[in-house]
Order: structure tokens, then C-alpha cells, then sequence
């Protein structure tokens, strides 16, 4: 049984983590967990200790550990610290041999996707049995391929055996917000609901707030994240969004760009941004100006 469905013991923590509540995660007393939860909140631990940040701190912890989901966490936190290459390699050998263990599904695929390695990652996850991780992350996929057909196939049958899944709820609102529609209401209601879960973090507010744009209410949106930056001034989808929020609004994004530079230099934003710049002065470079004679 997955110790994060609604049946498991982990079921809060679980739900903490993926609203961004990272501290709840690390305090919590794992003393009453039962033996056969007692590695998978580990793992949910560092975790949420990579998501704060404690890179460094996470690879001295895991040192020397040889079991698949430790060395699942070593992979991801090595690409986290910008040594891609043996996290890389780290990754693929997991992949060959532990294909089944659901840490090593859902970490691994991670950095596979961020390495461009798509198929990779969706046939490891596709091994899945009921982890509502693994789902989540193939809708992510799906949608980053803008195949949003898969995506939501993927939800609609996660649906059938994960009804009340708050992690089935957050994936079925990215959907959304690809899908449009009435679907741009739903998703705001399960952003606006993970906003106002104490403690306060900023995973729900950022939610909201591109639903709220979606939903053309500019100024609601910039409040949801200026909100979110009050919490956390370096959280980089704070700041992605923000600049997404300052362009939209014709303003100079210049001070926000450099933010996220500094955060997180290789951020998908920036990348795109970067890719899109290079394409422009391509084409430029085809033409030549002609002065009147």
C-alpha cells in the first residue's frame, strides 16, 4: 500500500509537502510512525530538506548509504548542486536496476526530465503501482510535451482510485489551467484552499495567482504574489511568476529577471527566455539595413 494514500499513516505529511509546508515535514515526530513508514518519511525528509535548500546538507546525511531510495535522493541532490553529469549517471543505473522501488520512479524520473530525457522518465514511471507521485509527475511531462490529451487521460484515470488525493487534485488543476474554460474557476478553488492551509507557504498562493490571471483579475493575482514573496523573497517561482505578472502588466520585468538569476540560474523562465533571444537575433541577422540613396 502506498504510505501516502488516504489509507496511510503519512498521509498529512505527504500532503504538507506538496503544498510547500516543508517545515511541517522536517519536525514532524516520525517517534510513532510504524517500522514500515519509518523509510519512506526519511526520504520525504530530505526531500523537503533539498526543497529549503539544504543541498549540501542532504548529500553529507546520505553518504555511504547504499539502499535504491537513498541513492534516488543522492541523484537528485548532486543535479541540485549542479554536478549534472554524475547525477546523471547515478540516475541511469537506478533506472536499469531498481526500476520498481517507487522513490527511485518518482526521483530519478525527475532529474531524467530536466535532463530532456522525457521517454526515459515516462517509461520508468509507467512501472508505477499506485503512486500518486508517479502521477503526478507523468501529467507534469505530459504537459511540458503540451500533450495535454495524456495529461489528462492520466488524471481521469487517477481519479477512478485516488478520488479525495490532494495530489490528484493539484494535478487535475495544472490540467486545467491548460484546458481553459470553466476549468480556470476549479483550479483557483484548489489553489485558493492550499493558500489558506496554516502555515502559510507559497505553492498555493503561486497557483492562485496564475489562475487569477488566467481568469483575467490582474490585480488579484499581484496580490497573491506579493504575498508569496513576503514568505519567501527567493522562492524562484515567486519570482518566475512575478515577472510572467510584470510583462503582462507592461512593466519593466529587468529587477525580477536579475533576482531569478541569482536564485536559480538555470530555471526553465530563463532558459526560455534565453532560447527565444537567440531565435530573435538569428532572424535578425538575416537582414541587413538599407540606407536610401
Amino acid at each position: 500500500m502506498d504510505p501516502f494514500t488516504g489509507e496511510g499513516e503519512l498521509l498529512n505529511v505527504h500532503n504538507a509537502f506538496h503544498q510547500g509546508q516543508y517545515s511541517e515535514v522536517t519536525s514532524f515526530d516520525a517517534k510513532k510512525l510504524s517500522a514500515s513508514n519509518a523509510l519512506p518519511y526519511e526520504i520525504l525528509s530530505y526531500r523537503a530538506q533539498l526543497a529549503e535548500g539544504e543541498v549540501a546538507k542532504v548529500l553529507k546525511d546520505v553518504e555511504g548509504k547504499t539502499q535504491p531510495e537513498f541513492l534516488a535522493v543522492k541523484s537528485l541532490a548532486l543535479y541540485m548542486s549542479d554536478k549534472h553529469a554524475e547525477s546523471l549517471k547515478l540516475a541511469e543505473k537506478l533506472a536499469s536496476e531498481n526500476k520498481d522501488n517507487r522513490t527511485v520512479q518518482v526521483l530519478v524520473a525527475t532529474v531524467l526530465q530536466v535532463e530532456g530525457k522525457s521517454e526515459e522518465a515516462l517509461a520508468l514511471l509507467g512501472a508505477h503501482q499506485g503512486s500518486l507521485e508517479a502521477v503526478a509527475l507523468i501529467v507534469q511531462i505530459h504537459l511540458q510535451q503540451n500533450r495535454t490529451d495524456l495529461a489528462l487521460k492520466e488524471v481521469q484515470a487517477a481519479r477512478r482510485w485516488a478520488q479525495d488525493s490532494l495530489l490528484v487534485n493539484i494535478a487535475e488543476s495544472w490540467v486545467g489551467l491548460r484546458v481553459g474554460g470553466e476549468r480556470y474557476q476549479q483550479a483557483f478553488y484548489v489553489f485558493e484552499e492550499m493558500a489558506q492551509a496554516p502555515p502559510a507557504a507559497t505553492k498555493g498562493l503561486v497557483g492562485q495567482a496564475v489562475s487569477e490571471l488566467h481568469l483575467g483579475r490582474i490585480a488579484e493575482a499581484e496580490a497573491a504574489l506579493q504575498e508569496a514573496i513576503k514568505i519567501d523573497p527567493h522562492d524562484a517561482e515567486v519570482i518566475a511568476n512575478t515577472i510572467v505578472l510584470t510583462v503582462l502588466m507592461g512593466k519593466d520585468a529587468t529587477d525580477q529577471v536579475k533576482s531569478l538569476r541569482a536564485v536559480s540560474p538555470s530555471h526553465l523562465l530563463l532558459k526560455d527566455m534565453r532560447e527565444k533571444s537567440d531565435l530573435f537575433d538569428r532572424a535578425a541577422g538575416k537582414y541587413s539595413a538599407k540606407v536610401a540613396g
